[in-house]
Order: structure tokens, then sequence, then C-alpha cells
């Protein structure tokens, strides 16, 4: 029998691309609107910015070189006559002293307690929920009704709820308002109230991004809970914290709201013993009408909050640089050789 050739297939003809039709085709885009669409989006903010930020910012350090008085004529050239007396003023000393200390015992206090409640809340306990709802009622309160509250609690008769608490223990009535440390101490206790539930939220927040292993590792290793607590979650919250203390910071030069409530008037007391850097501003150029001097104090304070960030940045950058450098390896000595015989 004769052997029959393998029959092969033909590969089917490949298909005919037919031609677009001339509407069906895309109109071409050029480069340029790819490139000028992502300042088109972001422009809202540049308008808003420069209208609402960067203007009265740069009005404000042209008005501190003017002699400018409230209801007076125009601006005149000054130079730097404003920060001459500026510097030269003991209320400008004794308000920046007086910030820097209702600034302290009112951050460390602060950032103390809301470091604590939020380790407290990262334990599962029952209603944590509850808990962690009702840290944030004091900021979510009116500042000025919770200032108008702490003053009648603060009061320098013997009808206020301290006074009342002091009597119980048998101590004289203080009177808040006229002394020196009294009154920052109260007013920092607004703060602190004011302040803790928010910081201790953000806290929990950065607990919670802290992997769980590195709380079981510790436990193997027979560590607490509070050394858990210094080497594991201290650690972890170091950017968190430096994060925290920047807004604080910056918050304390702007404080406006309770000192002036306080003390009903921008004076900051009799002898100004509790006046801060913004009444002092708020009383040079409103009351005093110099509004010139007025704007040299506020390019003065803003200087020094961008000091006083970069310097709490610096040391943390400094102390995250001196922990993450690799200590140098030990030399170990190199085997000699046994001589062969």
């Amino acid at each position: 029998m004769a052997a029959h050739a393998p029959t092969t297939e033909a590969a089917p003809a490949p298909h005919p691309r037919t031609p677009a039709s001339p509407g069906s085709r895309r109109p071409p885009r050029s480069g340029r609107a790819y490139r000028r669409a992502p300042y088109v989006y972001i422009a809202p903010f540049f308008l808003l910015f420069g209208a609402f930020g960067l203007f009265p910012l740069l009005y404000t350090v042209y008005l501190s070189f003017q002699e400018y008085r409230l209801g007076g004529s125009s601006p005149e050239f000054a130079g730097f006559d404003n920060y001459a007396w500026l510097f030269g003023s003991d209320a400008f000393y004794n308000s920046l002293w007086k910030t820097l200390t209702i600034g302290i015992i009112s951050t460390v206090p602060q950032l103390l307690f809301a470091l604590g409640l939020a380790h407290l809340l990262n334990f599962n306990m029952k209603v944590r929920a509850f808990f962690r709802i009702s840290m944030i009622v004091p900021y979510a309160t009116s500042l000025v009704a919770a200032t108008l509250v702490f003053g009648s609690i603060f009061a320098n008769t013997a009808g206020g709820l301290m006074n009342v608490l002091f009597g119980l223990v048998g101590i004289d009535a203080v009177s808040w308002t006229n002394g020196n440390w009294t009154a920052q101490i109260a007013i920092a206790v607004i703060v602190t109230w004011h302040w803790t539930g928010y910081n201790a939220l953000i806290y929990l927040a950065g607990m919670q991004s802290i992997p769980q292993d590195l709380y079981e590792a510790a436990a193997i290793d027979g560590a607490g809970r509070f050394r858990q607590f210094l080497h594991v979650t201290i650690p972890g919250l170091r950017p968190t914290i430096l994060f925290t203390i920047v807004l604080s910071t910056i918050g304390a030069t702007q404080l406006f709201t309770e000192p002036f409530l306080f003390g009903n008037g921008a004076g900051g007391g009799s002898l100004g013993q509790y006046q801060v850097l913004t009444l002092f501003m708020y009383e040079t150029g409103f009351e005093v009408g110099r509004l010139g001097r007025a704007a040299a104090i506020a390019c003065v304070t803003l200087v020094i909050v961008i000091l006083l960030v970069l310097l709490n940045a610096g040391l943390a950058q400094l102390r995250t640089r001196d922990r993450s450098r690799p200590l140098l390896p030990r030399r170990t000595p190199t085997p000699t050789r046994k001589a062969t015989r």
C-alpha cells in the first residue's frame, strides 16, 4: 500500500485592516493642555491662600515699618522705629515671659495626661467607644462658654467652687485673678481641659499603628506593661509626639480667648500678670490705636514661632540620628594557623 502524505491545513489569511472612517478618529490632544491641567486644579487653593493668607502677612510686614494710627491719617514710613520701641518696652518682655510660662505649665501636663489617657484607652476594656467619644467633648465645647464657666469656678470670692473646696480643707480663699501664678495656673487649667482629649485621640491613633508583634516580643522577654510603654510605645510614637509638641507650641503663642475672657480685657490683670503676646498686640493696636506697633509685635511673634518649631524639629532629628547610628563592629581576632610538622 502506498503511504499517503500528511495533509496540512492552510493557515487562514489575515483579516485585512479596515481603515477607520474620518469621523471615528479622536481629535489630537496637545501636550500643553496636559501640562496645564494640574495647575488648573490647584489654582483655587493658591488663589484663596494668596488673598487670605499671603497678602495679610505681607501687608502686616509693610505696616510694621509704618507709623499708622487707628482712625488717623494714611501710613507714613517710620523705618525701624516700631521695632526699636518694641525691644525697648518692658511690657513686651513681660508678655513674652507670660507667654512662655503659661505655655509650659499648660502644654507639659496636657501632653502627659493625653499620653496616659491614650495608653489606657488602647487596652481592650468595656465601653471603650464611650470613653473615646467623651474625649472629644471638651474640644467640641465652645471655648467662650468653657472659659466663662471656669471663670466662675476660679472666682476671687469665697463663693467660687475652688475656694469652697479649699475652705473644706482649711485653706483661705485665693484671689485667682489678682495673683501672678494663680492666674496663670487657672488659665493653664482651662487650656489643658480643652485640648487634652484632642491630643489623646491623636496619640491613640498613633498607638494603633504600632505592630502588635513588638508587644508580643517584649512580653516574651519578660517586659511588663510599664516597660512595654517605655520601650515600645514611646519610641513608636516619637513622630506623633513631635507633631503634638509643635501644635501645642503654636497654640501657646496664639493664646487669646482664655486670658482675655478670664480677665475681662486685654490688660492681662492690673499688673499684666497674665498678659500674653496676643493680648499685648490687641491692646497696642485697638485700645492704644498704634497699628504700626501692633504689626511689629505680630511679625516678632511669627519669628518666635518659627524659631521654636525649628528648635523642636532639630532636637527631634538629632535624637533620631543618634539612635539610628550603627554601632561599631567588634574586631574578632584572626585565627592563626598552626605550624605543620
